[in-house]
């Protein structure tokens, strides 16, 4: 969004309502003069402990200096900063994490 300090007094309400919204996962789509589309995004719980957790862990800290580096193409970094290996998300072996993932998988 940018700095608040560019926008008038007059716009700033709205740019905070903006970034609210997107804080909700709602995301804006103004691709025509007098239309805005609003869709909101939804996320697993078990994805944002994922992405809260994920550079916690040193090897994929590592890894993600790679990706930023260049030095992998199987790789990605998301708009969202979560690090990815071939489409799938990199889970992080802290705190249990993965065996809980895992845990639950097995009694679904």
């Amino acid at each position: 969004m940018g700095s608040l300090a560019f926008i008038p007094v007059g716009e700033r309400k709205l740019a905070y309502d903006v970034q609210t919204l997107a804080n909700q996962f709602v995301r804006l789509d103004i691709s025509e003069r007098n239309h805005v589309l609003a869709c909101t995004v939804a996320r697993s719980s078990w994805f944002e402990r994922i992405k809260d957790r994920q550079y916690d862990n040193p090897h994929l800290l590592v890894l993600r200096d790679t990706v930023r580096h260049g030095g992998t193409k199987q790789v990605t970094i998301g708009d969202d900063e979560v690090l990815s290996m071939q489409g799938r998300v990199c889970v992080p072996n802290v705190d249990g994490l993965r065996e809980m993932i895992l845990e639950k998988a097995h009694s679904s």
